[in-house]
């Protein structure tokens, strides 16, 4: 069973452009800090080591690779409406 990590923060290539590229996510658990590379988080949602979720006003929505037009991956919150996405609007990691 995947463990499973709150996202509370993300590093963008352009901080002031809410629908740019995530670089990395991150968080903590039980005191530690923790960052991934996008790269390596969708390596381990698609591998199921870890699963990855954003508490958005006490509501759970979770974290899922996507993949453009063009056949890039990328990650992104489970529809639910909000503009921008829930990831995206999570503040800069330090």
């Amino acid at each position: 069973m995947p463990q499973r990590l709150e996202v509370t923060c993300i590093n963008k290539s352009d901080r002031q452009n809410p629908h740019e590229r995530i670089l990395s996510i991150g968080g903590a658990r039980t005191g530690t800090r923790w960052k991934f590379r996008q790269i390596d988080a969708i390596g381990y949602i698609e591998s199921k080591r870890f699963e990855f979720f954003v508490n958005q006003g006490g509501r759970t929505v979770n974290v899922v690779v996507a993949v453009s037009r063009l056949g890039r991956k990328y990650l992104k919150t489970v529809a639910d409406g909000e503009q921008p996405d829930n990831l995206l609007s999570l503040p800069e990691c330090p």
